[in-house]
């Protein structure tokens, strides 16, 4: 059996809580057996050391999923059992680079057999394409607005901040007010993506928004549905990426040489912005309250700041890292080469 799965759910698991499962179960049932404050008195900010690959992670940084008081609770138990069944598999495969994560893929392939990092999967294919001529087949969910790349077309290099939170995200219509002005007070250019499931109410139009808020955006900003994203964060003109932190997403913007500006809501986006932040050195994140000041000063420090000039640098790096990765004798094809070679051997055995 072949362990293959959405990033989005069970990769976060793979990525470190899964790596010693009985410590998990009994902190787990640590906070289960407390009251509800445990979530809120600052006890996650406690630092963990059990978690092999995962240095001075705090619990406030692992998944969302984990942080209840429910030993029923839906998610949990979902997620536990993935990761128990994941000892049971012929391979793991795991949307990531050896670069990117070798501490934590040193810490599993101690633990499973066969483990194969294929990442960046976007880059992979572009390499790919170059040896066939197939039509490439499109994944989107939506269709692209690809008129936008026209308006970009006109703004300077690294001007423009590009906002998007995925597919699944919801903002509340006051946390889009905040960040709608934050960005319009930093006076850089903006381009949002807002789909019409993004905001908690029943207006496609948007028209709630107050008029003078709709106003300032048209000056700077360009709003549009849903637009192709890896073009756009390719595109000589984006500056920085306001992000929910989706495992995609991420990968896309180191792939891109982005430095991104964190918003985490739920599941694995905590996890990957303390790495964003912490570890990778290319982010720097925005409060879940999402406030007006602070988002205005943290556009202007990604995009303007000394701060951001190093996150720009290191972004850059892990760009070279990926290329490297997914050419032909980078990690992630050898990878890819190795696993065909085991799914092909396997169907002759």
């Amino acid at each position: 059996m072949f362990f293959v799965h959405k990033p989005n759910v069970i990769e976060t698991f793979l990525r470190g809580v899964a790596l010693k499962i009985t410590c998990l179960y009994a902190h787990a049932f640590l906070l289960v057996g407390a009251d509800a404050s445990y979530l809120t008195n600052g006890y996650l900010d406690t630092v963990i050391d059990w978690i092999p690959g995962m240095k001075d992670i705090r619990l406030k940084d692992l998944p969302s999923n984990m942080r209840t008081t429910d030993p029923n609770n839906k998610d949990f138990n979902f997620c536990m059992e993935a990761t128990q069944r994941s000892s049971k598999a012929s391979a793991i495969i795991l949307h990531t680079f050896d670069a990117l994560e070798q501490d934590l893929l040193n810490a599993l392939r101690s633990m499973f057999p066969f483990v194969y990092s294929i990442g960046p999967l976007q880059l992979l294919l572009n390499e790919l394409s170059k040896k066939d001529d197939s039509e490439s087949i499109g994944y989107n969910l939506w269709k692209e607005e690809s008129d936008c790349l026209k308006w970009l077309d006109s703004k300077e290099p690294g001007s423009v901040i590009y906002v998007n939170f995925g597919s699944v995200a919801s903002m509340t219509q006051k946390q889009r007010e905040e960040l709608g002005w934050g960005l319009v007070n930093s006076q850089h250019n903006f381009l949002w993506i807002i789909r019409h499931e993004l905001v908690m109410v029943d207006e496609p139009d948007f028209s709630f928004l107050p008029p003078e808020l709709v106003g300032e955006i048209k000056v700077r900003g360009l709003t549009v549905a849903w637009c192709p994203q890896e073009e756009v964060l390719n595109h000589r003109s984006i500056g920085g990426f306001v992000t929910h932190c989706g495992w995609n997403s991420t990968i896309e913007s180191l792939s891109a040489g982005v430095p991104m500006i964190c918003l985490p809501f739920f599941t694995d986006q905590q996890t990957n912005c303390r790495y964003i932040c912490r570890e990778w050195e290319v982010g720097m994140e925005i409060g879940g309250d999402v406030k007006r000041d602070e988002v205005e000063q943290v556009v202007r420090k990604v995009m303007g700041g000394e701060k951001g000039k190093k996150m720009k640098e290191k972004a850059m790096e892990w760009k070279r890292l990926a290329e490297k990765a997914t050419r032909s004798d980078g990690s992630s094809t050898l990878n890819l080469n190795m696993l065909v070679k085991k799914v092909l051997d396997s169907m002759d055995g």
